[in-house]
């Protein structure tokens, strides 16, 4: 009896070495620390990886924090300059997309040609289209409940500045059609960090529901990192309408530590603010 018993002690010690490795790894990692963990950065300020710290990261991100062009910047109305008659059109067409949960935003990108923008003659491409809530950019420091990034990237390899990306911002109001058309999908990928869907044909000229004719033009940067400068950034003057639960859609999709994903605003460093009436 006594070596039966000294057999299932033994057998039981084994067992439990057997599953320590799984009991350790189910109660070392909390669900927040793996989620900060998968998150290159953050854009809760006081974090180790927020705004603030994420030009010491790596070393290509150093521009986010050494940078003179960067956005986003607050527009001063009464500093801008009123230039019109800019060489500046959009021409969108029907093309194949997905969408995709980027952890720190929601997108939807574009297969094939979708349109460009054109100025001063040269052709940048429509690439993708994304959200922040709240806005990046703010209007005499007012900052609004969204922002929508349409990025283009021209692929000629004499032009020097490559990206364009039309800037759009939004206040609480009706529904914007665009993001209802896009709810079910939206809803979907919540808490789905790198799912994506296709979407079929989507024509790009829906996204405005409202166009502007005057734009705000200046030079600037990636509001994520690396943050790369030598951005064209085309704001548009009119403000569109969101709904609050559009908005908070958009924030429940994604990452927690993305939930609110604007940069905050960066020093104009003198920088020229334009505001354009292009040819339509």
């Amino acid at each position: 009896m006594r070596k039966q018993s000294h057999y299932y002690s033994v057998l039981f010690m084994f067992g439990s070495l057997l599953y320590l490795p799984l009991l350790l790894n189910a109660t070392s990692i909390s669900p927040q620390e793996a989620e900060n963990h998968e998150a290159e950065f953050h854009y809760r300020e006081g974090h180790e990886k927020g705004p603030s710290k994420w030009g010491e990261l790596k070393r290509e991100w150093e521009v986010c924090k050494n940078g003179r062009m960067q956005s986003p910047i607050d527009i001063s109305t009464y500093k801008v300059k009123f230039i019109k008659n800019i060489d500046h059109k959009k021409v969108y067409k029907l093309s194949n997309s997905t969408i995709k949960n980027r952890g720190h935003d929601i997108s939807l990108k574009w297969h094939g040609d979708a349109g460009s923008i054109w100025v001063n003659g040269t052709q940048y491409p429509l690439q993708q289209v994304h959200w922040h809530s709240p806005s990046e950019h703010t209007i005499n420091g007012r900052r609004y409940p969204l922002e929508m990034h349409m990025v283009h990237q021209s692929n000629v390899e004499k032009v020097k500045n490559k990206i364009i990306v039309n800037a759009v911002l939004y206040k609480f109001g009706k529904p914007d059609p665009f993001l209802f058309s896009l709810r079910r999908h939206i809803s979907s990928m919540i808490d789905q960090e790198g799912k994506e869907r296709k979407l079929g044909k989507i024509d790009p000229n829906y996204i405005i529901s409202s166009p502007s004719k005057r734009y705000y033009r200046y030079m600037g940067s990636l509001t994520t990192p690396p943050c790369t400068e030598g951005v064209t950034w085309i704001v548009n003057k009119k403000v569109q309408t969101v709904s609050r639960g559009q908005v908070m859609l958009l924030r429940k999709a994604v990452h927690d530590s993305a939930e609110k994903n604007a940069r905050p605003v960066q020093p104009h460093n003198e920088r020229e603010i334009r505001l354009l009436l292009p040819n339509v």
